[in-house]
């Protein structure tokens, strides 16, 4: 078992842990690797989803090589056995405690903006890493949740060393593992998509998680499922791209979302602002801009002609599906996948009924700016001052309908609580506007 990714890891995950879900659980992800996999297995338990900050504590000499961990609540783990052998004396783990709890203090206050965490107290405590390989860290987790009043705690991992489980044992009530390999050089190895995860990419999935919390409990309403809702591969030229397709019976549009990245198709913030689109009657059509292999060369994110391409023949797949053919298409872009969308709307042959951009670079679109007629809005954060100037700029360069929509409070992410409603609101009001009686009939491949 080779997992594609933290994603892919995190769904498999979560099928082994669906009986929690409804009951008094709490997901806890231990940043920074282990975030998104817990992400995924909250939103598929309803559960709420916290950070629990443990840093290792690395010998002097051999950072990587580590001594214990340390965690909140200043709980910390040492390995007497590599302690021994590396001649480490009092001062030296000092030494090395005092950086880790300086760092340490400073994630946490990051990673929680001020929010409070979930109580744990009396309450189930799922721990997620992406992987276990010596089990300090997950040893140290473990204690914190325990010093919390955690009623039961079930450690969960994709992958982990058979001896870091065993030793585990005492420390968690359950462990669920997907994978438990005899030979294991790293947790790396087990996945094809390991890349580091960021800080912001932590922040912004806890803020996902946390306006998910904020939602009442969605009540099922009478009609049909939807008319499609299904993985899709779109072969433009030579590359094959992933997405995901969801239509509703009786759509009034489809709103195509581009991402500079190449990760739309899993960006919590994309299908946040999905999510909320569908529900107010519009397909969506969320895909990868970039191959997995052309994602690890940088300079293709901001390659806008080649986003621009694949986001153009997309366009033209998705208008040759008998579900679509008769709907109104519109782009949703964020980052540099703004610009992407301005340069595929000013080709005249795709018809493009309205343009949204979140924090994106639309200035990026250069002399194609010019040529779009599509309706676009431009929604940037408040708190993102240099955004702001660059959207400004393309509004003035555009000859079609534009407004500029500053969100107060809100950075380049929008990870602040509340600032993506705002956004998924904005959205869906101005495709619901300039959806209303567009033409839909366009040239077709």
């Amino acid at each position: 078992m080779v997992f594609r990714d933290r994603v892919d890891a995190g769904s498999r995950l979560a099928t082994r842990l669906i009986a929690l879900r409804d009951t008094d659980v709490v997901v806890l992800g231990l940043p920074r690797g282990g975030v998104p996999v817990a992400f995924e297995v909250a939103r598929a338990l309803h559960a709420p989803l916290d950070v629990l900050v443990i840093r290792k504590l690395g010998v002097p000499y051999q950072p990587e090589l580590a001594f214990g961990a340390v965690g909140e609540d200043d709980t910390r783990v040492l390995n007497s056995l590599v302690v021994r052998r590396a001649g480490l004396s009092e001062d030296d783990i000092d030494a090395v405690l005092r950086h880790e709890r300086a760092e340490l203090a400073r994630r946490v206050d990051m990673y929680r903006q001020g929010r409070d965490g979930p109580s744990l107290r009396g309450r189930t405590v799922v721990l997620v890493d992406d992987g276990i390989a010596t089990g300090a860290t997950a040893r140290a987790a473990c204690r914190v949740a325990r010093a919390r009043g955690a009623a039961r705690i079930v450690l969960a991992t994709p992958v982990a060393t058979r001896e870091a489980l065993a030793s585990l044992r005492p420390e968690a009530d359950d462990i669920v593992c997907l994978k438990t390999p005899l030979l294991f050089d790293a947790v790396g190895q087990w996945y094809r998509h390991f890349g580091q995860t960021s800080d912001d990419e932590v922040v912004d999935l806890l803020a996902r998680s946390a306006v998910a919390a904020r939602e009442p409990p969605g009540v099922p309403e009478p009609g049909d499922p939807p008319l499609v809702d299904d993985e899709v591969t779109i072969t433009i030229g030579e590359a094959e791209l992933s997405g995901h397709l969801t239509v509703p019976e009786a759509a009034t549009g489809v709103v195509v979302f581009a991402h500079g990245s190449g990760s739309s198709r899993h960006s919590p913030r994309n299908r946040f602002v999905a999510t909320s689109l569908q529900r107010a009657g519009f397909g969506t059509l969320l895909f990868d801009l970039l191959t997995s292999a052309e994602e690890l060369e940088r300079a293709n994110v901001f390659a806008i002609g080649l986003l621009a391409n694949r986001l153009a023949g997309v366009t033209r797949w998705l208008a040759g599906m008998h579900y679509a053919d008769d709907l109104p298409i519109g782009y949703f872009g964020a980052s540099t996948g703004a610009a992407a969308a301005l340069r595929a709307a000013a080709d005249p042959e795709l018809r493009i009924a309205a343009v949204v951009s979140r924090g994106g670079r639309p200035d990026l679109a250069d002399l194609f700016l010019t040529a779009v007629r599509a309706p676009t809005l431009l929604i940037v954060g408040g708190d993102d001052p240099a955004v702001i100037e660059l959207n400004r700029f393309a509004q003035r360069a555009m000859a079609c309908e534009t407004r500029v929509e500053i969100v107060p409070g809100a950075t380049h992410l929008f990870a602040e609580p509340g600032t993506l409603e705002v956004v998924a609101e904005l959205a869906r009001d101005w495709f619901r506007t300039h959806f209303r009686g567009s033409t839909t009939d366009r040239t077709r491949p």
